[in-house]
């Protein structure tokens, strides 16, 4: 159904004005190639929008939406976008959607899918043209940390087993959220990671990185780049599912060492984007959190993790 991506990117630089470009152009024949770009610059002088391995950081000021969307829009493109509500995490899902539904890819084909150990609790919500919703049942557990931990493996399996021949990108996020601006196909590219609202401007020394090392997701003090939500990841598929993969089998190897990671997957995911660079990193606008204070740097707020009682949705402490 879908041309095979080549693994190329481009990346326009003008170091003056702090411009990077990414899109993606047909090459004829079927043929698309992934080209990293942030358009336009630029007022932003506040905030670093390239990361020391050339790789665009998205803030509001730093590309032209309309722009991008016209370059996309040729491409027919089809976002799969991941989310687990397991137990009490239900109750997030209708905001989670009707607010998607107003702010995510609009315009653009997107195929959610929801895994829950209860298909019944799922509420309806009307979906636009070319969008649509799959609900997957999945088994019950009794720790949120077991569900975390779980998530990248199911990952990794649907999109050997479904999406390769139905979607071209694929974002794996968080329920218990919230869109409350445009998110768009800006956000697109062969992988990318959200920068924590917790750690933006912090120094790396106060990252949450694990310490130990006997786990596999361990990163030295003085190493790492940045420190990246678990909350919001995505990419091509075939960078989305190695990480997926990776990230599992470090999970299963500690598990068997009975070790668990400071923050479970994200932990692991953390440790692989050190090793593996994004190509593509969002700020905070992307992954926020309403019990947030404001911060100067953000200008508009995208993407919010909601306000909720932890003891109460989650099924352990």
């Amino acid at each position: 159904m879908h041309s095979v991506r080549q693994s190329l990117e481009f990346y326009i630089l003008s170091f003056r004005q702090n411009v990077v470009f990414s899109f993606e152009i047909g090459l004829g024949q079927g043929t698309k190639v992934l080209v990293d770009f942030q358009p336009y610059n630029i007022n932003r002088t506040d905030v670093a929008s390239v990361t020391s391995w050339s790789a665009p950081i998205l803030w509001e000021g730093t590309f032209d939406p309309i722009l991008i969307d016209s370059i996309y829009k040729q491409q027919n493109l089809m976002i799969a976008t991941t989310v687990f509500a397991l137990g009490k995490y239900t109750r997030f899902v209708k905001d989670f959607l009707e607010s998607a539904e107003q702010h995510y890819f609009v315009g653009f084909r997107v195929h959610y899918y929801l895994f829950t150990d209860q298909p019944e609790s799922v509420p309806e919500v009307k979906m636009g043209e070319n969008r649509s919703l799959t609900v997957r049942k999945v088994q019950s557990l009794n720790r949120w940390q077991d569900i975390s931990m779980g998530r990248m493996e199911k990952l990794e399996k649907l999109i050997e087993n479904e999406l390769a021949s139905e979607a071209d990108y694929i974002f794996c996020l968080d329920i218990d959220t919230k869109f409350y601006g445009h998110w768009g196909v800006e956000s697109l590219g062969r992988l990318v990671g959200v920068i924590h609202p917790w750690f933006f401007d912090a120094p790396r020394d106060r990252f949450t990185y694990e310490r130990r090392p006997e786990s596999q997701a361990y990163i030295p003090v003085g190493e790492g780049d940045y420190y990246y939500a678990g909350a919001a990841f995505g990419g091509s598929l075939e960078d989305v599912h190695h990480l997926t993969k990776t990230c599992r089998e470090q999970l299963h190897i500690d598990a068997a060492n009975s070790i668990e990671a400071a923050w479970q997957e994200e932990s692991h995911l953390n440790k692989y984007f050190l090793l593996n660079k994004p190509s593509k990193l969002l700020s905070p606008e992307y992954m926020w959190r309403d019990i947030n204070e404001s911060a100067a740097q953000i200008k508009v707020i995208r993407f919010s993790n909601v306000a909720k009682n932890y003891a109460e949705v989650r099924p352990n402490p």
